[in-house]
Parts: C-alpha cells; sequence; structure tokens
C-alpha cells in the first residue's frame, strides 16, 4: 500500500462508525486502526497504523514452506464446521502437543451441520503443533495439526 491509499483508509474509517479495524494483506502488510472514544480538543483524532511487516520474497517463501514440508506433515480440515479438541467438555483432548500417533487414530471432531464428524490422523508420528483452538470455527482445508 502506498501513502495515498493509507491515507485514504485512515479518512474513511474517521467518517464511518466503525470503532476498529484490522487488516492483514496477502504481501505480509498488516494494519491494524482503533478510534479513541475520548473526546479529543479542536477534533483531530490520532490513529496509529504499525510499520510495514517485512515482505517475504517469493524465493524466502518457497524456502520456508519447504523445510516445513520436510519438517512436519499437516493435518487439514476436510470440511467447514467447528474444531472440537475432545468428544464432550468433560473428557481430556483426544491429542495434545507431543502426543504420539498412528495413521486411523482420532485427532478431534470437526462439527459441521450438527453432525461430529471425527477427524483422524493420516500419518503416524507425534504431533508437535495443534494450530486450531477448542471451538474455533475452521474452514475447508485449514491446518488443524503438524505431525512429525
Amino acid at each position: 500500500m502506498n501513502y495515498e491509499e493509507i491515507k485514504r483508509l485512515i479518512d474513511d474509517m474517521g467518517d464511518s462508525k466503525i470503532d476498529e479495524l484490522s487488516i492483514e494483506f496477502p504481501d505480509g502488510v498488516k494494519i491494524s486502526m482503533k478510534k479513541d472514544k475520548a473526546p479529543v480538543a479542536g477534533g483531530v483524532q490520532y490513529i496509529t497504523v504499525p510499520e510495514k511487516a517485512p515482505v517475504k520474497t517469493e524465493a524466502t517463501e518457497k524456502e520456508e514452506n519447504s523445510k516445513e514440508v520436510e519438517e512436519c506433515k499437516v493435518v487439514k480440515s476436510p470440511m467447514v464446521g467447528t474444531f472440537y479438541s475432545k468428544s464432550s467438555p468433560e473428557a481430556k483432548p483426544y491429542v495434545t502437543v507431543g502426543s504420539k500417533v498412528k495413521k486411523g487414530d482420532i485427532l478431534c471432531i470437526v462439527e459441521a451441520m450438527k453432525l461430529m464428524n471425527e477427524i483422524e490422523s493420516e500419518f503416524d508420528g507425534e504431533v508437535v503443533e495443534v494450530c486450531v483452538e477448542d471451538g474455533e470455527m475452521v474452514d475447508y482445508g485449514k491446518p488443524l495439526f503438524k505431525i512429525r
């Protein structure tokens, strides 16, 4: 984004009823704005815009992705729904970081249209990261677990 586009965004935010706005662009630029609700003398209001995040080049991104793919296998959500790490609120999670899993082991549940769908491991290995929080909405293809 250039200066004029950012200035227009700030002006549009100032004229709107929106109190807070966060945008993350595909190129890594993040903009976060929040209106101060306290009255300001002279009608001037300052909004902070964070500095531009470091831009990743295609080569850097491919290198990071290839390292990640080599190190971990990713279990992705096969559907849109709500992620649950355990079978009931009182139960223990199916897996946590450090859990050893085998192909076919249940990792979690994704609720879609009132149906509870058990998501099974596609790989043998150890869970190194749980990528979503319990109760979080997930989209098709969203990474759920990283297994090494």
